[in-house]
């Protein structure tokens, strides 16, 4: 595998700068084309939903610990595309 240039990870500075804990670890399973992202370590998930972009938010009470991208490959790298972005848990309250 050829180690892509050091620019292209430079791009990952403001993603980490501004991550809740200052830290992120990625990891990419290229069987199931799954990224995940994590902003804490050791991280245990209470609560998940899934976004229209299938993308799932992972929470540790109210605060996102971090997300899992699905059919990561075949999203574009477009510098205009504008993912959807979760601040905090949604308050909302479905009935039974």
């Amino acid at each position: 595998m050829a180690i892509a240039s050091i620019k292209e990870y430079l791009k990952l500075v403001p993603a980490v700068k501004n991550s809740p804990q200052h830290s992120l670890w990625l990891s990419y399973d290229p069987e199931a084309d799954t990224l995940y992202v994590n902003f804490k370590k050791p991280s245990h998930a209470t609560d998940s939903e899934l976004t229209d972009e299938d993308v799932i938010v992972r929470y540790e009470g109210e605060k996102i610990i971090g997300f899992t991208v699905l059919h990561a490959s075949k999203r574009p790298a477009s510098k205009t595309a504008t993912p959807a972005v979760v601040r905090e848990k949604p308050s909302k309250k479905y009935a039974k």
